[in-house]
């Protein structure tokens, strides 16, 4: 159990478990260079929840650039994960990750506020440094700041979530104790994860993240990463991303995907167990299967429920 008192439901749903727990990401339909169809995303975030994910994770991609090859699931992530959060029930909805370095602080605390109110308090923020060069001229940005932009931002957002009229300054702007920002989150803080080491060292990540969210690592790597953790964060959970497309063959061995495995299911079942063992809290998987709604089901029955 990572979480404490003030924690929101969508990080108690994710993380108060002894075990793994997994996540959806989106776009769920796999269409990341176009508009993906509405319906068709909405229905496998109806099913996904129906058949045991504990998460959805939304990407926040401002930009599309062709160069990178994925434009995240097109729409802009407050009023998607709004119309997801009307259309589903418990499942803690997740930014995977919200690129602070080009977004205005008060507009993240006002927007991430808003959507985890709209959803009874499921949402759990990643936040990232951003990774696409052509945005930051885009937005006027210095590349070279994004580690201080990081910081100012992480700490005006926990600032206006926690004070009333705070006194404020940082390169985004200044409050002078006549604004407020409204409304307030569910709780204290929406849960703050840091994404890979959004230019950060890992004593900052363990001090002010309340976890951390890290892209898929092979299994030795990771259990280093998580040792550390432990010794830094102690029981902050962590999470990592997986991308999986699940072989006819059960017994298919796994053969190496862009950030994650092509294999059959009782090898995803070994794998997922020793992440679990390793005490991985949370893995959000991208299902590289054509037919998704049947690989979320495969997904659910023969590995979310038989760890």
């Amino acid at each position: 159990m990572h979480s404490g008192g003030h924690a929101n439901a969508g990080y108690r749903r994710l993380f108060d478990h002894d075990g793994l727990t997994f996540g959806a990401g989106f776009p769920l339909t796999g269409t990341n260079r176009s508009q993906p169809d509405i319906n068709a995303e909405l229905h496998l975030a109806e099913h996904a929840e129906a058949v045991g994910f504990d998460g959805l994770w939304a990407r926040d991609v401002p930009t599309y650039w062709p160069k990178f090859g994925d434009a995240g699931q097109t729409f802009d992530t407050w009023p998607w994960l709004s119309h997801v959060a009307a259309r589903t029930d418990d499942i803690a909805l997740g930014t995977s990750s919200v690129v602070l370095t080009l977004r205005h602080p008060l507009h993240v605390a006002k927007s991430a506020a808003t959507v985890d109110q709209l959803s009874d308090g499921r949402l759990v923020l990643g936040i990232a440094s951003g990774d696409r060069d052509p945005e930051y001229p885009a937005f006027d940005v210095d590349p070279d700041d994004r580690s201080r932009l990081f910081r100012e931002s992480v700490d005006a957002i926990r600032t206006v979530w926690r004070e009333d009229f705070p006194d404020l300054e940082g390169q985004w702007g200044s409050l002078e104790g006549d604004l407020d920002v409204v409304p307030e989150p569910t709780t204290e803080t929406i849960p703050l994860l840091p994404t890979g080491h959004a230019r950060q060292s890992k004593e900052w990540i363990g001090e002010h993240g309340d976890g951390w969210l890290f892209y898929h690592l092979p299994e030795r790597t990771l259990e280093s990463y998580l040792h550390d953790w432990r010794d830094r964060a102690g029981e902050k959970p962590f999470a990592i991303a997986v991308r999986v497309e699940l072989a006819d063959d059960r017994t298919a061995e796994p053969e190496p995907l862009h950030l994650g495995f092509r294999a059959g299911v009782e090898w995803f079942r070994e794998y997922f167990g020793r992440l679990e063992e390793l005490s991985l809290d949370h893995a959000i998987i991208g299902i590289q299967n054509d037919d998704r709604e049947a690989a979320l089901s495969t997904f659910a029955d023969e590995i979310i429920d038989q760890l």
